[in-house]
């Protein structure tokens, strides 16, 4: 490292002045957080994300190599902008300002360039400073977040091509760019896609099927079989409360829905409601009991079937797997295999959503809405929205608002924008138990409707999913499950994303997935990364994996029945039912 005392002192200054420009950035974006409204846009929830945050120091002799080179690129930048008749484009390997506008004018693309180079130097920044890993990342998210909302794109001052299409349109863009923000500022939320062209029920979740029973937290839908025979015991799937349940039924060749019952099983599925002010006191033990527990009981009074199998997708895993915990406890063990796909069971690896969960944060939703109250569905969407800011905001904000652009229909993206409502008790026992104590890997610690929940005694069969680029459920918190559940399980690791990776039907030919048949008696290593050292890929998509898995477990065939539901449980409505249509 450089002893020389001048530099010594300027870098300590330079120091003393970063902490504070990071810290008051923070600050900044925890009081943007604490401002939304009803009727505004949302923004993330980072309630205690600035208030847990230490003095910031910094390596020296990073920060002195960042300096050296931002100087030696920034006078490059200088005498590049400079020159008379330059088109070079430094800038045009970033999608945000690869258009032919930005390389056209100058002024355009210097101020792009310097943009680059700052948020180059900025990171850099984030990466000197010194301190734990929770503390690092929060600083990284801080800077990116910050990064993203000061591109000059964003600014139709500074954005060539939304100044083009202007002159081009005659001011016709600007024009409807306004009519779309007073849109979306009535709608609250952002427009990812045209969601005029959507209709639940008539051009997605068009499965068709039947409600067989309802309560308060949820509808139960039973679909046609498709083939002459069906497997002995039926199948549930519980999605996770926070979305709702179609994204596993978007459309006919995409659906894993229809496939679950192309491929001849008696398919169920619980169908969320929408929480109102009506369900503002329900809790975590509430939710257990009069959903998959009663959803599991229903299932089986219909088919009966002494046993069934399901499946928990997201946060529906979780549930799913405390509610089998519960009946464990009741010695009651009526499902006789479970799947679980990008779910977490064991919290210690949330990813980058960990930046959200500390003591502070915790006690503050508690304070908030842990006696009763509601999470706005679009408050937690904001949240998830901004984890990519560049690809799920600020693209839109550009395209809608400084081009105006109508955004093309998108299914998954109607979907993604369809938020639900979460009772307030029910997520801030949620928060505590998993994202911050991780209670559930301790047996006996979490007491859920009157019992201790123990995952050891879930000894059925598990088929557990995660997905490679997950940054929702990171793969390695996939994996963990594997940890606690005594009984066989086979781990399935997919290409993509959270969505992606788990919608990929076969039919498509598209990405690949990772098996490991070379375990010593089925035992898995404590590490995913151990796991996949002896794992084979395989091309496309895991469906077909999942689906002999599935056989295995369902038992014999019957002959399908002719008519939904039972003399009890009697069809009331064609599926989706009314529930998924209840807008937040």
């Amino acid at each position: 490292m450089n002893s020389d005392p001048n530099w010594t002192q300027a870098a300590q200054q330079m120091q003393e002045t970063l902490g504070a420009g990071l810290q008051q950035a923070m600050g900044a974006m925890g009081t943007f957080a604490a401002a939304g409204k009803p009727g505004a846009f949302p923004a993330m929830d980072m309630s205690g994300f600035n208030k847990a945050l230490p003095a910031l120091n910094f390596d020296i002799a990073k920060l002195q190599a960042l300096q050296e080179r931002y100087l030696a690129e920034a006078s490059a930048l200088w005498n590049q902008g400079v020159q008379v008749g330059s088109t070079a484009s430094p800038v045009s390997a970033d999608r945000r300002f690869a258009a032919e506008a930005w390389g056209a004018n100058p002024v355009s693309k210097f101020s792009a360039s310097a943009y680059l180079l700052n948020a180059h130097a900025l990171m850099g920044m984030a990466e000197a400073v010194e301190g734990d890993a929770k503390t690092k990342a929060r600083v990284r998210f801080a800077v990116e977040q910050w990064m993203a909302a000061t591109a000059p794109s964003n600014f139709l001052a500074l954005n060539a091509e939304a100044l083009q299409k202007a002159v081009a349109t005659k001011g016709e863009s600007l024009g409807k760019g306004l009519q779309n923000l007073i849109h979306d500022m009535q709608q609250g939320h952002v427009s990812m896609t045209d969601e005029s062209v959507f209709e639940v029920g008539k051009n997605v979740a068009t499965t068709e099927g039947a409600v067989v029973f309802e309560n308060e937290f949820f509808q139960l839908l039973e679909y046609r079989p498709l083939t002459a025979m069906v497997y002995e015991k039926p199948f549930l799937l519980v999605p996770p409360c926070i979305n709702k349940f179609y994204i596993l039924d978007l459309q006919p060749e995409n659906s894993l829905i229809r496939y679950a019952v192309s491929q001849g099983h008696r398919t169920f599925v619980v169908s969320w409601r929408n929480p109102d002010e009506s369900m503002a006191q329900k809790t975590w033990d509430d939710y257990i009991e009069h959903a998959p527990i009663k959803a599991i009981e229903v299932v089986r009074e219909i088919t009966g079937a002494k046993t069934i199998n399901a499946l928990g997708f997201c946060v529906g895993g979780t549930i799913l797997a405390t509610a089998l915990a519960v009946l464990a406890e009741r010695g009651e063990k009526p499902v006789a295999s479970a799947t679980l796909l990008t779910s977490l069971l064991d919290f210690s690896d949330t990813g980058i959503l960990d930046i959200f969960i500390d003591e502070t944060s915790v006690k503050y939703r508690e304070a908030e809405m842990g006696k009763g109250g509601l999470l706005k569905g679009q408050d937690l969407a904001s949240t998830f929205s901004f984890l990519r800011p560049n690809d799920l905001v600020w693209n839109y904000v550009v395209g809608n608002y400084l081009k105006g652009e109508t955004p093309p229909p998108f299914d998954l993206l109607y979907w993604n924008s369809d938020s639900t409502n979460l009772p307030g008790p029910f997520y801030a026992w949620y928060l505590r138990n998993t994202y911050f104590e991780n209670n559930l890997i301790k047996a006996g610690k979490t007491v859920v409707c009157g019992e201790k929940v123990d995952l050891s005694n879930l000894d059925m069969p598990f088929y557990i999913y995660g997905s490679r680029e997950d940054h929702i459920v990171p793969i390695g918190g996939a994996y963990a499950s594997t940890q606690h559940l005594p009984g066989k399980k086979r781990f399935v690791m997919g290409a993509s994303g959270h969505i992606a990776g788990v919608i990929n039907p076969p039919a498509k030919k598209k990405r690949s997935y990772w098996t490991n048949d070379k375990l010593p008696q089925g035992k898995f290593p404590a590490a995913q990364d151990d796991w996949l050292k002896g794992a084979t890929e395989h091309p496309g998509s895991w469906w077909t994996d999942w689906s002999d898995w599935l056989k295995g477990h369902a038992g014999k065939q019957i002959a399908a029945p002719k008519t939904y539901g039972s003399r009890k449980n009697k069809a009331t409505e064609s599926a989706p039912g009314r529930y998924v249509k209840a807008k937040a």
